[in-house]
């Protein structure tokens, strides 16, 4: 269940994102290059609280979640040659709901 309320909030972080870069307004474009620094600040602050095993698998399954986000919105460029915009999608999240099973499956 964790899993699920996790892809639901990145997909609508990734979502909200493409919605406001595409905006006329300037600052939006700060908030979308902020999310990144932000989430370092967060995994700096969250280390503070780990052991050292607990850090290094929050690593690792935010390396896997970063490649699963690239493979997500490259998929999506990529079908759109193919498909209509919104089979694409439904398409995309497939994909990203495989890679993600496969990651804790292969990694766990």
């Amino acid at each position: 269940m964790g899993y699920i309320v996790q892809f639901i909030i990145g997909g609508t972080i990734l979502v909200c994102a493409s919605l406001l870069s595409k905006s006329k307004y300037l600052f939006l474009s700060g908030v979308i290059t902020l999310l990144p620094i932000m989430t370092l600040i967060n995994v700096s602050l969250q280390s503070k609280n780990m052991s050292m095993a607990d850090f290094r698998i929050t690593q690792k399954n935010a390396i896997m979640g970063a490649f699963g986000a690239v493979i997500f919105i490259s998929s999506i460029y990529l079908l759109t040659k193919w498909m209509k915009p919104s089979e694409a999608v439904i398409s995309a999240v497939v994909i990203y709901i495989l890679y993600m099973a496969g990651c804790k499956y292969f990694f766990a």
